[in-house]
């Protein structure tokens, strides 16, 4: 039996979920958790096989529990779910540590499938959001443009962004510059949305 902890913010398609791959004679959900960072806990305490995790939650993304658990407990597969097809995703969740990543509408055939292939150490990758991440290319973004992006998101002023990174203003402003420069926006608002349809942030 495949022991599996399932993370997803909403109860519903959580619940959903877990009802469907217990139909499955080999697959067994023995915990499902809300949050992030709830994850960690749930695999460790269950002795879980499998996680699958939602990208978009509390406490920590998908992409950061991931990276939590893999460096926690490296023995336990893990398979992301996401609605947001962005190019970006799949790149960040391979760096996690994930061997699974499909969309959260596929047939629940196929994710029982994806769960039995990262269970045996292989991979599952969705093919259409592979395609997009190759055509896509690498995030020409560094990690502390990317840092002062995501903190640029919150509408703070460059010299707010500067206190709060330990920064000068003059070095968030010429990092916001060449993030708006390597994105190809018109300007800063642009830039993050861009970063973020391509799921760099």
């Amino acid at each position: 039996m495949i022991r599996i902890v399932l993370a997803d913010d909403e109860r519903l398609v959580r619940g959903a979920i877990a009802a469907l791959l217990n139909l499955e004679e080999d697959l067994e959900v023995v915990a499902e958790v809300g949050r992030g960072d709830e994850v960690v806990d749930a695999v460790a305490g269950h002795r879980a096989d499998i996680a699958v995790l939602d990208v978009e939650m509390p406490g920590l993304t998908g992409l950061e529990a991931a990276a939590a658990l893999h460096e926690a407990v490296p023995s336990c597969g893990i398979l992301i779910l996401t609605s947001f097809g962005r190019p970006g995703y799949l790149r960040r969740a391979l760096a996690a540590g994930a061997r699974g990543f499909l969309a959260k509408d596929a047939p629940v055939d196929q994710l029982a499938g994806a769960i039995r292939t990262v269970h045996r150490g292989g991979r599952f990758i969705d093919s259409e959001l592979a395609a997009d991440a190759m055509t896509a290319g690498e995030n020409p973004l560094t990690a502390r443009e990317t840092e002062v992006l995501r903190a640029a998101a919150t509408g703070d002023s460059a010299a707010a962004i500067a206190r709060a990174l330990h920064l000068s203003e003059g070095t968030v402003r010429n990092y916001l510059s060449s993030a708006i420069t390597k994105t190809g926006a018109p300007n800063r608002i642009a830039a993050i949305r861009k970063a973020d349809e391509m799921g760099w942030l």
